[in-house]
């Protein structure tokens, strides 16, 4: 069966993906007293009397926020809320399959920064943490920045951290394959979105090497008259000669890494043959990849990852996130700061011990990911 008419299909038999368990039964007349009135009064007073202890006595402690708008939906674009849902329901239904996490999808019909924002602000008490889902860039980092100043609990946009996280573990095994250094390689980045600027990002922390970012209009270079600030700290990454524009081809000659997370088809096998010996491709769109993991190989790409899983070396954000708000829940940890980050990428990447071209990380339904990944979350 075809696998778009297999998850209608069976979305319409659940009726959705998740649902509520308890953790104890109202099934007495003591369990009725001690769960609800008169006893809850009590449970009551003291929170109120110290807000601290809501994590103490209610699942807060164990509760994550999954949030969107709807404007940056997988591949498919600004969506809109309903559309969203189901997507926010398969990351909740993640959260708890992994790592034993309870999570709330919650998608608002609004789209402004600070209607954003004020509304997560005016819900946060009832979450131990805010998971941020499919927000269209620049808008997502004002938010997320926003919320991780406003709140005191953690807040991370899976879309920025987690694939970049992933695609981090990929690099350091990917390296240990071909035999390279990463601080030593260029890196061709496709896609200047939310995943590409935290991708770059977190590289640029990690090692420093070259990353060159390419957009729709090409290489993002310090002259160009367009720069949003995230373009700004992108073109500040490479050493292009400023005073000529380069495509995505130019850039490509002598790299050793690309990275897509934009659209299928951006890569053809030709400009896989202008990079370096032992390329690294990392083609990540989804349902579609910049190339076919076959095409690239047969270019000379020594090590091909993608989004899908049914090819090798999936780069997926399960890999992250369930084990990062499985840490930070349980550790008290109030903001996900980037050594947390790396951490995490170097305790998914530790999972493969002995790193091959068709095994650079581990395999998303890995059980032992989310309590690795949690453990250095602290």
């Amino acid at each position: 069966m075809d696998i778009y008419q297999k998850a209608l299909d069976e979305h319409k038999r659940l009726k959705g993906k998740i649902s509520i368990s308890l953790r104890a039964t109202p099934d007495s007349q003591e369990a009725l007293s001690t769960f609800y009135s008169p006893g809850v009064g009590e449970v009551s007073r003291v929170i109120a009397k110290d807000p601290s202890l809501l994590s103490t006595y209610t699942w807060t402690n164990n509760l994550v926020a999954v949030i969107s708008d709807g404007s940056s939906v997988l591949g498919l674009g600004d969506i809109g809320p309903e559309g969203a849902m189901p997507v926010m329901e398969g990351k909740a239904m993640l959260f708890k399959h992994f790592a034993d996490v309870d999570a709330v999808p919650i998608v608002l019909d609004v789209h402004e920064p600070d209607e954003i924002v004020s509304a997560i602000k005016a819900i946060s008490k009832s979450f131990g943490a805010i998971n941020l889902e499919d927000i269209s860039a620049p808008k997502c980092f004002e938010i997320e920045e926003r919320l991780i100043a406003e709140l005191d609990i953690p807040v991370m946009h899976d879309d920025q951290h987690g694939t970049a996280i992933v695609v981090l573990a990929g690099l350091i095994n990917a390296m240990k394959v071909v035999g390279k250094k990463l601080d030593q390689c260029r890196i061709v980045l496709i896609g200047a979105g939310s995943a590409g600027t935290a991708i770059a990002h977190l590289l640029e922390i990690y090692s420093k090497p070259e990353i060159i970012a390419v957009d729709t209009k090409g290489a993002i270079t310090s002259d160009r008259p367009d720069l949003t600030p995230s373009k700004q700290y992108l073109a500040s990454l490479n050493l292009l000669a400023p005073g000529r524009a380069y495509s995505l081809h130019d850039a490509l000659i002598g790299a050793d890494v690309v990275i897509g997370v934009s659209k299928a088809g951006m890569l053809s096998p030709e400009d896989i043959k202008v990079m370096n010996d032992n390329a690294i491709v990392f083609a990540l769109a989804n349902p579609e990849p910049e190339i076919m993991p076959e095409l690239a190989l047969s270019a000379g790409a020594a090590i091909v990852a993608t989004g899908r899983s049914d090819f090798p070396n999936q780069v997926n954000n399960v890999l992250a996130f369930p084990g990062i708000f499985r840490g930070a829940l349980d550790n008290g940890v109030k903001e996900i700061n980037v050594d947390h980050k790396i951490a995490a990428a170097m305790a998914i990447a530790s999972l493969v011990p002995n790193p091959s071209p068709t095994e650079i990380i581990p395999n998303p339904l890995n059980p032992k990911v989310a309590s690795a990944v949690a453990s250095v979350i602290r």
